[in-house]
């Protein structure tokens, strides 16, 4: 079983702070997908931001997603 997306928010050094079904906030890190097929339209910040939610993950304008189980797994937990 995986966890929903519920909200994202894309900061700074292309990180994403994700807040998922059970309430935790996590830090996804993408620039390791940068160089890597369609995440390379990312590099663009403006597209980068376009970033939304797409029933329970993350989806760009360009039509770029992740699986929410990837984004749980290789997210760090953050406080607030």
């Amino acid at each position: 079983m995986y966890l929903a997306v519920k909200d994202v928010v894309p900061v700074k050094d292309y990180q994403l702070i994700l807040t998922f079904e059970n309430g935790e906030k996590r830090k996804f890190d993408m620039r390791p997908y940068l160089e890597t097929g369609i995440f390379k339209e990312l590099k663009d910040e403006v597209q980068f931001n376009t970033v939304h939610l797409s029933f329970d993950t993350v989806e760009w304008n360009n039509e770029a997603d992740l699986d929410p189980e990837d984004l749980y797994k290789y997210s760090e937990s953050i406080t607030e």
